[in-house]
């Protein structure tokens, strides 16, 4: 089942998680072959639309993070419009149970539509499509770290068949049918012989998907006389890359430190993104420092700036004030600080990751160093810091005295 699955697991619930998925996980199949780039591109766009897929028609991304979240450091837009035009031209299908238990069955370009215009990605899927690749019991986590690691599309497209079954420990049987579907190489005669679908993909993609990613696959053949008439996977989690798994937030969610930034209105995602960046406990002090100030008209808005900036910046030189009500006015550099930290927090989780990406490789040495150390907030790289926003929205300063 050709899955877009790099969609965070606190979707998906705690019965799916325990392996109900057998009876519950619907199938999406892509029919014709999809490369290595064309499927990790619509990885990234879907985990850039995931939380609007059903409240917005359309969705945008700036172009060079898609190109950089999918490991495709170029600025040849050609081939980048190569891989939108493919997903546009590929066909999804599902065939799944609805909530009343009646069978459905439905078809659908992967992308309805999309375009490059100023920088800017926008792009679309069929609404119905779209339902259901919002149905968290479709998806399972795949981390965006362990995608970029593969070298081949085959090997991609076994492990996302793959890791959903993590937690029953085997795909079950697939027909040879149904598996050359789900490896792309369904329309290619020479595939159709038993021998060259092990040689050339089973055999390597097993191979890369042990050697890459944090689980462990092992084929086992159904056989009616010497004829091979099926096949199935048998999955461990790799002990040795399973540090790559991204926190499913079970244990997270359990925690005193975490219930209270909720209760602060803090976003699920955003608290334990704070809790995995700094640690419980420095969050914990943070969030006691916060409850202790007066006139504090945003506890959330204030316990953001005290963890990016620390507490003498978010309270003016150390003085307890309300930061709705600073005591002076601020200065220009203080003003294009909040403005930047305004804008770096207004992006998604994958534009983050990829504007700080995309900033580490202008600057090396101790600007590099002082970057990683204070992020947006750093001095040393003030001035670069303006001009990378400033590049990414031109009118991102005005106004500014």
């Amino acid at each position: 089942m050709s899955q877009f699955e790099d969609i965070p697991k606190d979707r998906l619930s705690g019965s799916l998680r325990r392996g109900a998925v057998k009876k519950h996980v619907a199938a999406i199949h892509v029919s014709g072959k999809l490369s290595l780039l064309q499927r990790k591109l619509s990885n990234v766009l879907l985990l850039n639309a995931y939380d609007s897929l059903t409240s917005q028609s359309t969705h945008r991304i700036d172009a060079r993070t898609l190109c950089l979240m999918i490991g495709y450091n170029s600025n040849d837009t050609d081939t980048l419009k190569a891989a939108l035009r493919g997903l546009a031209e590929t066909v999804a299908e599902w065939d799944m149970l609805d909530a009343d238990g009646q069978q459905e069955w439905g078809v659908s370009s992967l992308l309805a539509f999309a375009r490059l215009k100023s920088g800017i990605c926008e792009y679309a899927y069929s609404p119905a499509l779209a339902e259901k690749l919002h149905d968290p019991k479709i998806f399972a986590l795949i981390n965006l770290n362990i995608q970029r690691r593969f070298t081949s599309g085959h090997a991609l497209a076994l492990y996302e068949n793959c890791y959903r079954f993590v937690r029953t420990g085997s795909t079950g049987w697939w027909s040879l049918d149904l598996f050359r579907r789900l490896m792309g190489v369904a329309d290619s005669p020479y595939y159709d012989e038993f021998k060259h679908l092990n040689a050339k993909i089973i055999k390597p993609g097993v191979a890369e998907v042990n050697r890459t990613s944090n689980i462990i696959i092992t084929p086992e053949l159904q056989k009616m006389g010497r004829a091979v008439t099926g096949i199935r996977f048998l999955i461990t989690e790799n002990p040795q890359l399973s540090i790559l798994d991204l926190d499913d937030g079970e244990g997270v969610r359990n925690s005193d430190t975490y219930a209270r930034l909720r209760r602060l209105g803090v976003s699920d995602r955003l608290a334990r993104q704070w809790i995995a960046e700094h640690g419980e406990a420095l969050v914990l002090q943070k969030m006691n420092y916060v409850s202790g100030q007066e006139g504090v008209r945003n506890p959330a808005g204030y316990l953001a700036k005290v963890l990016n900036e620390g507490e003498e910046a978010a309270t003016g030189k150390g003085r307890a004030v309300s930061p709705r009500n600073p005591a002076r006015p601020l200065t220009l550099r203080a003003q294009q600080l909040e403005r930047v930290r305004d804008l770096a927090a207004a992006r998604t989780p994958t534009q983050r990751d990829a504007d700080r990406r995309l900033f580490l490789a202008r600057v090396q040495g101790a600007a590099r160093e002082d970057f990683e150390r204070h992020g947006w907030m750093s001095a040393l790289n003030a001035a670069a810091i303006r001009d990378f926003w400033a590049e990414v929205f031109p009118d991102a300063f005005e106004g500014l005295e």
